[in-house]
């Protein structure tokens, strides 16, 4: 199922406006820039057709004209105040990233805002309680750090750490994804997580897939966040990439219970990679 494209006016009357959306909203849920050209339109219409009749059809042409350069005046005023309304909203917006790039060393823009788009996304079904995006970008080594959580509401990165992939996925680099049992495969697309408990790894976190046929299965794979020795700088240098899991996001034993505490009960996560299929048919990138 294709996603409805996203008009910068449809956007919920019923939740308050993301920092990153770069245009406010009324709680009438009306777009203040598209909305107040139409209504100078329409008044402006409404006007010429009164002085029509007030001069009952006798074409009075200097007031016509007269009450047409008003009307040109009232328009290219409000679309001025439009482009304005939009550049800054837009600045704010870059703003908000580029503060956020700034703490997050190798995360790419464009893997960010569409971090942010799935949060929003998420977000307006409520399901974000925590104010926390997760972004994971498989597309980039073991070796690199490559698992980034962000306080959106701050704007400040709380953590940028190395992050396994799973064993069926690939080596150095993962280029398989799957939401099947027994294929040791990670999963990409945007997660829900869940509560933490104390399993085989030790103190860990349940995560809830979000997309169908992407990740919705993760839960019962029992695809969680959990600490694993083999994720480790050293294990990396020594064997030219990191340990890996069968499908987890395994962290390091010495970031585990920090980055697990930071997004457990009801934080979202997303887990990318450049696979078009996701990227066509995702209903929250």
């Amino acid at each position: 199922m294709q996603p409805t494209p996203r008009n910068d006016c449809m956007v919920s009357a019923n939740r308050p406006p993301s920092k990153y959306e770069p245009l406010a909203y009324t709680k009438t849920g009306r777009c203040p820039t598209t909305d107040t050209v139409f209504d100078t339109v329409i008044i402006s219409r409404i006007t010429l057709y009164t002085i029509g009749r007030i001069t009952n059809g006798r074409g009075n042409k200097e007031m016509m004209n007269n009450t047409l350069k008003l009307t040109f005046g009232l328009v290219m005023g409000v679309g001025f105040a439009a482009a304005s309304f939009l550049t800054t909203g837009f600045a704010a917006t870059t703003g908000s990233n580029q503060e956020i790039l700034s703490q997050a060393p190798g995360l790419s823009p464009q893997v960010l805002q569409l971090g942010i788009k799935a949060y929003d996304h998420a977000k307006a079904k409520g399901m974000d309680q925590q104010g926390i995006l997760t972004i994971i970008d498989y597309s980039k080594p073991s070796t690199a750090k490559r698992l980034w959580v962000i306080d959106i509401n701050n704007s400040s990165v709380l953590a940028n750490t190395l992050v396994a992939h799973g064993a069926g996925s690939g080596n150095n680099y993962a280029t398989k994804f799957s939401d099947q049992n027994q294929t040791h495969e990670s999963s990409i697309g945007v997660f829900l997580t869940g509560h933490t408990y104390i399993g085989k790894h030790n103190y860990s976190l349940r995560l809830h897939g979000l997309e169908k046929g992407f990740n919705d299965r993760a839960y019962k794979r029992a695809i969680v966040m959990h600490s694993a020795v083999y994720v480790s700088q050293s294990f990396a240098e020594k064997y030219g990439r990191i340990g890996r899991s069968w499908g987890c996001p395994a962290l390091s034993t010495k970031v585990y219970k920090k980055v697990i505490n930071d997004v457990k009960d009801g934080s979202i996560i997303m887990a990318y990679y450049p696979n078009q299929n996701w990227l066509a048919h995702s209903q929250y990138v």
